[in-house]
Parts: structure tokens; C-alpha cells; sequence
């Protein structure tokens, strides 16, 4: 299953008014995301392995950081969906993240729906596929 391609949007699946919190899925693997790239599943594992371990902080619109502080992480795999108890294809590799929104503006934008959803930053090596 892990190696269906599908087109999808990731928007803010839960927030908390009063905690400032948001969370939703940073990316899943093997899908077209809005810029027409797709990343395997290995790479998204790594990628969201690195950010967790050397920046863990969240921006606006990849202009301006320290807006967010990374409270959750955590990527599906199959291995890890087994040890939840729950079957190994019943998601796709994903990376599901919640960030604290430490900036009043940008709360703002998350709660009037403005900043709908999250967007990684990062470096590739664009390959045709």
C-alpha cells in the first residue's frame, strides 16, 4: 500500500482554543503534496527524525521562525502500527505533528482558519518520477 501514489491537502485536523495547541499531518509518504513532489517513505522517516532532533520549531510562512514550539511527533510505519495493535496498512508511512503557537498573530491565523494547515521546509534533490 505504501507505494500508491495519491494527491492530498493536509489541513489542521485539531486545535485547542484555550491551550494554543495545534495539531494535523505534516506529510505522508508517497503522495503528490501541493508543490508536485512526492517523497518515499524512508526520506519522510528521516526528515521528520532530523527536524525533531535539530530544529523543532515552528514559522510562518517559511519568512519568519520562533512562532511555534513542536509539543508532538511521531511517524506511522507499518512497524509502529503493528505495536499500536492496529493493522499495518491501515495508514500509509505519515508524520503527524502538534505544534504550541507561541505568537499572537499567527494564533490568530490558525484560529480564523487564515493558516489552515502545516507546510515542512526543507532540502531535496528533485528526481522525475
Amino acid at each position: 500500500m505504501n507505494d500508491v501514489k495519491l494527491e492530498g491537502k493536509f489541513e489542521i485536523q485539531k486545535s485547542s482554543e484555550e491551550k494554543r495547541l495545534a495539531f494535523g499531518w505534516a506529510s505522508v509518504a508517497n503522495i503528490v503534496d501541493g508543490q508536485g513532489d512526492v517523497i518515499d517513505a524512508e526520506e519522510l522517516e528521516q526528515a521528520a527524525y532530523n527536524f525533531v532532533r535539530f530544529y523543532r520549531e515552528g514559522g510562518e510562512m517559511h519568512e519568519r521562525g520562533g512562532c511555534a514550539e513542536l509539543v508532538e511527533s511521531i511517524i506511522f510505519t507499518p512497524e509502529k502500527l503493528k505495536a499500536l495493535g492496529l493493522p499495518k496498512d491501515s495508514l500509509k508511512t505519515s508524520w503527524w505533528i502538534g505544534f504550541y503557537v507561541t505568537d499572537d498573530e499567527v494564533w490568530k491565523k490558525v484560529k480564523s482558519g487564515e493558516y489552515s494547515m502545516f507546510s515542512i521546509e526543507g532540502k531535496a534533490f528533485r528526481e522525475k518520477i
